[in-house]
Order: C-alpha cells, then structure tokens, then sequence
C-alpha cells in the first residue's frame, strides 16, 4: 500500500530525530520528511491507489482533497522551523523535532483512516503529540496553555470516543456484522432509508441522534468550534508561531474530516436534516462569537485565535449547507489553512522583534520588522476575503451557495459576522504596525534581523493563496468534487 509511506517516512525520522547527536543540525531532519512527504502526498494525488472495501487505510477521495495541503503546509514550516530553532538555540529541540515529525505521521493516519475506531486513535494520538509543542518555551504561561488543552482536547476525544460506541450499537441494531469501516456503516443504514417504520430503524434512531451530538461535540471541540473553543485563545497565544500554523491548518483540517466521515454515515440513514439543523447553527454561532472578540482581544496571537474559530465556524457552515456548500468548504481548508500560515509566521517574527504580546504594549512594528509587518498586513486582507487571495473566492462560493439554497438568512448572517471580523482584525493590525516602537523593543538594544529563513516561508504561503485563488490547478478541483460524491453521492 502506497499511502502507508505518508505515515511510515514521518515515523522513521522521528526515530531518527530522537537518536540524533547533534541539537544544531537535527532540525534540518524536519524538511527533508516534509519535503518527501510532498512528494508521496502529491504523487498519490496525480496517481491514486484503487479504493479496496473493508480496508482500514486508505488514500480515499477525502484524503486527496485534504492531505497534500496539510503536507505542503507541514513542508513550509518546517522550513521556518529550522531559522527558529535557530534562533531559540538555548532550549534543546530533541523532542520539539520528535513530537512535529510524529504529529505529521498521526495527522497522515487520521486524514486516510476508514475505520472509526482508527481514526479516534489516531486523533488522540495527535493531540498528545502537540502538547509538548505548546509546552516548548517552558513559560508558567505555556504550561498552563498545554495542560488546558490537553483536559479540553482530552474531554473531546472522550465525548467522541462514546459517541463511536453509540454509533457502532446503533449499527448493530439495524443488522450490522460489526464492521466500523465508513463505508461499510453508510451502507449498514441504507435500508433503513427504504423502510423508515421498521423496527430497527425505530431501535437504532435514538442512539444515532446520541452518536452525533457526541461526535460533533467531540470532534468539534478539536476544531474549535464555539463554545467548544476555549482552549484555542490560550494554546495560540504561548505556541510558537510555526506551532499554531500546524494546528490551525493541519489538527483542525483533521478534525473537519472526521465530522464530514461521520455525518456521511448519519446522511445514510436519512438523518441528513439533523446534521444540516445542527451544523449551520453551530457555524454561524462560531463566526458571530469569533467575530465579537476579534473586535476587542488585546493579544494579537490570540487574535488570530478567534479568527481561526471564524473559520472553523466557515466550514461548520459549508458542510451544513451540503453540495455545494461541502465543495467550498474543501475549498476553503486549502485558502484558510495556507492563509493563516502567512499570518502565523509573521506574528512570530513580530511578537520576538517587539518583546511584548498585548496591543497596548506594541506599535511601530512597521519600523522594527518590516518585512514581517508587510506580510501580516497583507495576510490579515487575505484571512478577510479581500481579492484577489484565496478566501475571497472560497467564501464568496459559500455565500452563492446559501443565496443558491435560498437560506436568506445564513448568508446575512454569515455576511455581518464577515464585516466584524474584518473591523475587528484591521483595528488590532494596524495598532501594531504603526507608530513608534514601544518601550520592550528599543529595551532589546538591536532591531530584529529578518533572515531568509523566517522571511521566505511565510512569503511561500502568501503566494500560494494568490495561486489557489487566481489559479486552482484542475487537480485539486476534480479532488474536490470527488470527495463531494464520496460523502454525498447524490449530489
């Protein structure tokens, strides 16, 4: 099986890492497993494998979609991994570059994991894996940040470790054989659909409507949806920045897919319409409570927090929308994810050339990191759908789609949560960048040297969500619309 290499290369240089002599050139362990899982993922892409029934693992539509962006992402950062390391040389990176290598191979195994068992697994896996990456700068802060996401991320994998349960007894109860393949369970429920009234389907409706609200809440509590979302601010704020690309790209990505694999079975037994009334509500409740801190929160990291719950909350509402909706959503994983590497990256580079955190304490970035600053001002018009970027043409096709589906009202709403959003993060960004450089960055005696290593990266991002945007390669497209008649077939 070729999509076992998406897991197996990150694991092995993990292994490699943690032998590993040398603190200085170990990072460099990180972009050569990033740069060969590009090449698998991408050659998986333009060759898939055969979809084989009954099987565990596999490189499906669903993961095509997803897994080469979550894979381009890892690449990159882990380039400005590298010149951050760098320049945090007195702390040791041994398990820093363990834990990233291993988080890449959890994240391959969820994204391609068809089994629901396996993909709880491998959801708790990666949430274990991140939390010594929260924990890096060994601030009272960070502690405090890791273990509020470990109980947080820990009670949503408990919620959606019973929600399996429920799932996998109410298959049982419509005439399943016991396989928790997807697959296998979507076309377990399929009669179901043909003879509503029957016994089993009156047995098994109850502990399906348990199941969902379990894993959603469950799962959800990973993306980040609100009020699920209280660990985001916190675990955004005191993780280096290259940590919260990955989580906000890659941890909630896996999170998204694990929602669209599971209501893909709840779809098949004729409960589309409960996910349909539970998604959008959730969606636009994440934007709207989003877009009211944006217009407040001091931090600019845990800003950028609250913006990536806005867009969980996006995605929420693409998905609930189904179809169309489910396309853009895609969609709006890749314009999102690559987004907010720009913004990530940049708020690194600002937060070390300040020496501060909080809005009131920083100004005049413009002066002291000016490459970072033009990149953050540039990704904040990206992240707020301003063309010709990415987001822009992902949530315009999420605003057509609901205009489309004649939900007037989701599309107003997902309209003025948009506008607060963009107030809220264009009033914080450029507190920061103008003016005169506060007290803690002229304290730190020399300006902020913006190398090559920290300056490339997120100038890659930037352009790869004008790429996505002005030119989405018919590849992803045809991924895109593949995945759609995988989770939707009738659509």
């Amino acid at each position: 099986m070729n999509e076992l290499v998406l897991i197996a290369v990150p694991l092995v240089f993990a292994a490699l890492a943690f032998v590993w002599p040398d603190e200085r050139s170990r990072p460099r362990l990180l972009p050569v497993a990033g740069g060969l899982h590009v090449v698998g993922s991408c050659w998986l892409l333009v060759h898939p494998p055969e979809a084989a029934p009954g099987l565990w693992l596999g490189f499906d539509a669903l993961a095509q979609a997803v897994l080469p962006m979550i894979s381009l992402l890892f690449f990159i950062c882990s380039l400005y991994a590298v010149a951050y390391l760098k320049v945090r040389a007195e702390r040791r990176n041994r398990l820093f570059v363990f834990a990233l290598l291993l988080l890449l191979a959890f994240l391959s195994l969820a994204i391609q994991a068809q089994h629901l068992g396996l993909l709880w697994v491998a959801a708790e896996a990666a949430t274990l894996m991140t939390v010594p990456l929260i924990h890096f700068s060994g601030t009272a802060r960070a502690f405090e940040a890791s273990w509020k996401y470990l109980l947080v991320g820990g009670t949503g994998i408990a919620l959606s470790l019973l929600g399996s349960f429920c799932l996998g007894y109410a298959a049982l109860n419509a005439g399943g054989n016991g396989d928790l393949t997807f697959n296998a369970l979507a076309a377990q429920f399929l009669p179901l659909t043909a003879n509503p009234t029957a016994e089993a389907a009156r047995n098994s409706h109850p502990w399906l409507v348990a199941a969902w609200v379990l894993l959603l809440a469950g799962y959800g509590t990973k993306m980040g949806l609100a009020p699920m979302h209280t660990w985001k601010p916190d675990v955004y704020g005191e993780a280096p920045g290259v940590v919260g690309a990955l989580l906000a790209g890659g941890t909630t990505t896996m999170a998204f897919v694990a929602v669209l694999r599971v209501k893909q079975v709840l779809d098949s037994a004729g409960d589309g319409a409960m996910t349909r009334h539970t998604l959008l509500p959730f969606g636009l409740f994440s934007m709207l409570v989003a877009a009211l801190f944006l217009l407040g929160s001091p931090d600019f990291k845990r800003m950028l927090a609250y913006s990536s719950v806005e867009h969980m909350g996006i995605l929420a509402v693409g998905a609930g929308l189904g179809g169309i909706g489910v396309w853009a959503a895609l969609f709006h994983v890749w314009t999102n994810s690559l987004t907010k590497g720009v913004l990530f990256l940049s708020a690194g580079n600002i937060r070390r050339a300040a020496n501060a955190r909080n809005v009131n304490e920083v100004s005049g970035m413009a002066w002291c990191a000016p490459q970072s600053s033009r990149m953050f001002v540039v990704g904040m018009f990206a992240i707020t759908a301003c063309p010709p970027f990415g987001p822009f043409f992902s949530e315009l096709l999420l605003m057509r789609t609901a205009f489309q589906y004649h939900n007037t009202l989701t599309a107003v709403t997902f309209l003025g949560c948009l506008l607060l959003a963009f107030l809220g993060l264009t009033r914080q960004v450029f507190a920061i960048v103008d003016g005169r450089p506060r007290a803690a960055a002229r304290a730190m005696g020399h300006r902020f040297r913006e190398t090559n290593g920290v300056i490339l990266p997120p100038l890659a991002f930037l352009g790869l969500s004008l790429w996505i945007g002005l030119a989405t390669p018919p590849l992803l497209t045809q991924a895109w619309t593949a995945a759609v008649q995988l989770l939707l077939p009738a659509s």
